[in-house]
């Protein structure tokens, strides 16, 4: 009767701890991206079973026309520095009805915090343009899903705010609205 319970309490054991854990994010994740206006690398480090903390660096685009020159619509490129962290907050959802969640495939939230300095830009015209150094923070909801096993899209959408650094026509800030489509690589 003993081997009998000692083999009883073996099989159990064995049972639950080979069960199905809930699912997590991935503990590391590394790629590009890109979209209509921009370039970006960026990296994701897990905090928790549905929490990342993602940094990226890019290259933000823009299309813009000068009121003191002739030269029509010119593209720049400036660079950027986001810190987001985000909450996967459906992965266990997507994973109970047999969704794959791999690379992180899930609904977000985050709070994206982006710094544009004042380092370069690069433009098409090659005249001396400089922006300023501005920081902004948007709440964002999201979605992120893969196509195929190393690639991804991504989209996102939110309201927030956008502070200069320095004085600009006497104003020091202004509501930013963010929309973001991409597609991207994990490496």
């Amino acid at each position: 009767m003993r081997s009998f319970i000692i083999i009883f309490i073996a099989l159990i054991s064995f049972n639950f701890s080979h069960a199905q854990s809930p699912s997590s994010v991935e503990k590391s994740l590394t790629g590009i991206q890109t979209g209509l206006l921009g370039v970006w690398g960026y990296n994701e480090q897990r905090l928790g079973t549905e929490w990342t903390f993602r940094t990226e660096v890019g290259l933000d685009a823009g299309i813009f026309s000068s009121y003191y020159s002739d030269r029509g619509v010119d593209f720049l490129l400036v660079p950027v520095i986001t810190v987001e962290p985000r909450w996967y907050y459906n992965m266990n959802k997507r994973a109970d009805k047999a969704k794959k969640t791999f690379n992180n495939a899930a609904n977000f939230l985050s709070l994206e915090t982006t710094y544009h300095p004042d380092w370069f830009v690069l433009t098409t015209n090659g005249d001396d343009i400089r922006i300023i150094n501005q920081i902004s923070f948007i709440p964002k909801w999201g979605i992120k899903r893969n196509l195929g096993r190393h690639f991804n899209y991504e989209a996102g959408v939110g309201l927030g705010y956008l502070w200069y650094l320095e004085e600009v026509w006497g104003d020091q800030g202004e509501a930013l609205f963010n929309l973001h489509l991409r597609i991207g690589y994990n490496f």
